[in-house]
């Protein structure tokens, strides 16, 4: 497909860095963007979607196949993210929508959350601030508000991908952490990069001392840490996930700090999300929760701006788009 962009309407569905906006506008898109601080309703997005030709999605609508059915019309959604299981891409393949990513751009914003968690966790950090807030900060004991060191540990990574090998970079070069990980397949890349070790499921939970999550979420993955997997981790293993919320089951890890068959978790994405105030996973000693920041640079999130727009650049000028998804809609357009 190759379209002169004038004329052509884009709708943006929600506030993103003006870096992206800025770059279809200049190649001569006509872009309408929502800019209330609130997300966007399903109606109002179909509504507005109908509009327009492309739509550059954001902020985490279900875009399934009802969507889809009432916005066939599409030549492209670019999604501002990395992650797209809200998106049925079978749905959108079938239908001759080709759908963009932003990979990359967060690698490095993602791993400092999770590695920042870690060491949160670690040391009760979020807990003992709380502890000030409230004036509980009277006297010092000796054996009061250990935490656990890492230096020379074991770091497990579900799923060393990208940010999955930053996360480990970190931990390698600042603890001396031996690297195992779990995948579908071996990274064996990432096996010269880091010295790590590829191994099963079952093995990496029970080696663990550290367990970093970092897949891509599918229906494979849902709920895979749950009250049996972590039932089969260390006692004193710490998990992190700043992959999405429903690779875990939040009532399962409740259960498992509470019943003490871990030690501590560190959470950038929920399950669901947002979070309730009153989820006790906030109150708890060993427990970091933030609100799903992993890209929240300046830096990560122009980059997902710029991405998301070259997606859709890229289609118009000259038919091919930079970071796809679904690369079988091709051959149907």
């Amino acid at each position: 497909m190759q379209k002169d962009p004038n004329g052509i309407k884009i709708f943006v569905s929600n506030t993103i860095p003006d870096l992206g906006i800025e770059l279809l506008r200049k190649e001569g898109f006509d872009v309408s963007a929502w800019v209330e601080d609130v997300l966007i309703t399903r109606d109002k997005l179909i509504a507005e979607t109908k509009k327009c030709n492309a739509l550059l999605s954001s902020g985490g609508a279900k875009i399934d196949e009802a969507f889809l059915n009432e916005c066939s019309h599409l030549d492209i959604i670019s999604n501002f993210g990395v992650g797209y299981d809200n998106i049925d891409i079978a749905a959108a393949t079938r239908l001759g929508i080709p759908v963009g990513n932003t990979p990359g751009v967060l690698n490095d914003a993602t791993a400092d959350i999770a590695f920042g968690l870690m060491i949160a966790v670690s040391r009760k950090m979020f807990y003992m601030y709380k502890k000030i807030e409230r004036g509980e900060w009277t006297h010092f004991s000796p054996k009061a508000n250990l935490g656990i060191e890492l230096k020379n540990k074991t770091l497990g990574v579900f799923g060393l991908g990208r940010i999955g090998i930053e996360m480990a970079k970190r931990c390698k070069g600042a603890y001396n952490m031996n690297i195992i990980y779990c995948n579908r397949k071996p990274n064996k890349e990432a096996e010269k990069l880091l010295d790590a070790k590829y191994v099963s499921f079952d093995e990496l939970l029970a080696q663990s001392d550290v367990l970093s999550v970092h897949s891509a979420f599918t229906e494979e993955v849902r709920d895979i840490f749950n009250k049996d997997t972590f039932s089969k981790m260390k006692p004193t293993s710490i998990f992190i996930n700043t992959s999405r919320g429903g690779v875990h089951n939040e009532e399962d890890l409740i259960e498992a700090l509470n019943t003490k068959k871990i030690w501590g978790a560190g959470l950038d994405v929920t399950n669901p999300e947002p979070m309730q105030k009153d989820n006790p996973l906030l109150q708890m000693e060993n427990v970091a929760v933030l609100p799903h920041i992993g890209s929240a640079t300046v830096e990560a999130r122009d980059g997902m701006s710029r991405l998301a727009a070259e997606n859709i650049i890229g289609l118009y000028k000259n038919g091919k788009v930079p970071n796809l998804v679904n690369p079988d809609v091709m051959k149907k357009l």
